[in-house]
């Protein structure tokens, strides 16, 4: 009977491990480079859900800007420091009243850029006073306005941004360039 050979010559298996050296070379240099751009993606990742938490923070406070469930005195939008901090007043409680006092249940709350940080206050009858809290305590981004785009980009407006007030900077007679009617500044 016959003896039939079992296994990989020693040709064979020389040939495996050099492919196999090859492709492990290859792999060595491709995995680390995989591994900076999955590092960069979660980086631009976590930036983008911070800097998204923030702007939903500051757009729901001007969506409800002047919301009163009655007569409420005051103007319900502050924009001051040229466009560098906002005071938003809005009927929180739907008591007919911009409360005022105590300052943790006040109904004004302003939002300002400070040395490229965006800062918040419950209570703020004004920009300049003291009391301001850092929305953020990371030092990845660093703003310097309120813009809605970067310089540079190109602003396309859709219908429904022009008809609120030219929010993506196509301004009108009646709007500013910030979005805001100037009748309510």
């Amino acid at each position: 009977m016959p003896l039939i050979p079992r296994g990989f010559s020693l040709a064979e298996t020389l040939i495996s491990m050099a492919i196999s050296a090859i492709l492990l070379m290859g792999a060595s240099r491709f995995l680390p480079a995989l591994q900076r751009q999955t590092l960069r993606q979660t980086q631009q990742q976590s930036l983008d859900n911070e800097l998204w938490q923030r702007v939903y923070t500051v757009a729901k406070h001007l969506q409800r800007a002047g919301y009163c469930a009655g007569e409420c005195v005051g103007q319900p939008l502050l924009i001051a420091s040229d466009g560098r901090c906002a005071i938003v007043r809005w009927d929180s409680n739907s008591n007919g009243a911009w409360d005022a006092t105590p300052e943790a249940m006040s109904d004004a709350t302003g939002f300002r850029l400070n040395n490229g940080a965006l800062e918040t206050r419950r209570g703020v009858t004004s920009c300049s006073d003291g009391g301001w809290e850092k929305n953020d305590e990371s030092r990845s981004t660093q703003r310097d306005s309120f813009s809605g785009y970067p310089p540079g980009y190109r602003r396309i407006c859709s219908g429904a941004y022009r008809h609120a007030g030219g929010a993506c900077g196509c301004g009108s007679p009646y709007f500013g360039s910030g979005g805001i009617p100037r009748d309510r500044v």
